[in-house]
């Protein structure tokens, strides 16, 4: 295992955008997931397509989307990148109760795609809560994680599963 360094920090301590310039264009995808845990209810309406906003899941999913392609955008050291898919998963779970969210972003480039994947599960698990809010303000956005990695110097790389 490599040790522990900040990539994004100079000898200085100073932020600096990492230099990508001399590394190999490669396939290289994430996978990132998270949850929105909230009352059964809450969770009835949302699958019943009764919420005030309207459609919560279909919202979700775009905001998800649109989100992973503006991660530069929010993340300072980020790179802007040319994403070649993202796909936003958002399953219900009874034993929440609640919706699980699964993002996927995919390029062929010369950074990863980790900070795309979360980015889209944290706007789309917000999007989630925006969207109900007014049913339940007690939701909780929880466990956003990457899942996957694959692609690029490092390799693949998986989660260990959840206890």
């Amino acid at each position: 295992m490599k040790s522990a360094q900040l990539t994004h920090l100079d000898k200085a301590g100073a932020a600096n955008m990492v230099d990508v310039g001399d590394k190999a264009v490669t396939v290289r995808s994430a996978t990132a997931s998270g949850a929105v845990v909230m009352a059964r209810e809450t969770l009835d309406l949302i699958l019943s397509g009764n919420a005030k906003k309207g459609d919560v899941i279909a919202t979700a999913r775009v905001a998800g989307i649109m989100a992973a392609k503006k991660a530069h955008e929010l993340i300072p050291l980020c790179h802007p990148l040319a994403l070649e898919k993202v796909t936003v998963d958002i399953e219900p779970d009874v034993s929440l109760p609640g919706l699980r969210v699964t993002a996927t972003a995919k390029l062929s480039g010369k950074t990863g795609v980790e900070m795309e994947a979360l980015t889209a599960v944290s706007v789309a698990c917000l999007t989630i809560y925006d969207m109900a809010k007014a049913a339940d303000r007690g939701m909780s956005i929880t466990d956003i994680r990457l899942e996957a990695k694959s692609g690029g110097r490092s390799g693949d790389w998986r989660a260990k599963a959840r206890r």
